[in-house]
């Protein structure tokens, strides 16, 4: 049973209404990166969902989720 990490990145994202790109100049990484992380690719670190919690008001928990299959 494989675990992956849901977020809700890009619905705060769009509540803010802001682009990846505007997130990403927020948080110090490229566009790609949020894209990534939004969609699910890219497991984000501690220290970037920290980042990505603060820049949209949100805290880390609000954010992203375990789904366990």
């Amino acid at each position: 049973m494989a675990e992956r990490l849901l977020n809700s990145l890009k619905d705060e994202r769009a509540r803010l209404e802001l682009t990846q790109a505007e997130l990403a100049d927020r948080v110090g990484v490229s566009r790609k990166t949020i894209n990534t992380v939004e969609n699910g690719v890219f497991v984000p670190s501690t220290i970037l969902a920290l980042k990505l919690a603060a820049a949209l008001g949100r805290s880390v928990e609000q954010l992203f989720r375990v789904d366990e299959g």
